[in-house]
């Protein structure tokens, strides 16, 4: 069972600057592909960015590629999310999610790929 708890989130003017940080129990964090969805009121909940157990091998939708950046800690079980040149609509709840993975460089991105998600943290960009 792997826990995770996400935090960071807040109100941003747009162009502005957020760190979403992912906390993570357990031992094995360096097995588990991590991966950020978010979710605005009346949306479906969509992919944001994903890395591999490694840390080499990430992924990114295309609506965020060039503006976040994902990245990881094995030491200290984390996983982060910066997200830079914030628009309004990157508003939504920020999710954390992680799977077991059978290799360090896999990673996921459909969300019924993760096993584990965290409680979520609200962005919100202001125009």
């Amino acid at each position: 069972q792997v826990q995770l708890i996400e935090s960071g989130g807040g109100l941003v003017q747009a162009g502005g600057s957020l760190r979403l940080s992912c906390a993570a129990s357990g031992r094995t964090f360096s097995s588990y592909a991590m991966g950020w969805f978010r979710q605005a009121p009346g949306k479906v909940r969509e992919f944001v960015a994903a890395i591999s157990g490694s840390g080499v091998y990430t992924y990114y939708a295309g609506s965020v590629k060039g503006r976040f950046t994902i990245s990881r800690d094995n030491a200290k079980n984390t996983v982060f999310l910066q997200m830079n040149s914030l628009k309004p609509e990157d508003t939504a709840v920020y999710y954390c999610a992680a799977v077991a993975a059978p290799t360090l460089s896999t990673y996921y991105y459909k969300p019924y790929e993760y096993a584990y998600w965290g409680q979520g943290t609200q962005v919100t960009v202001s125009s």
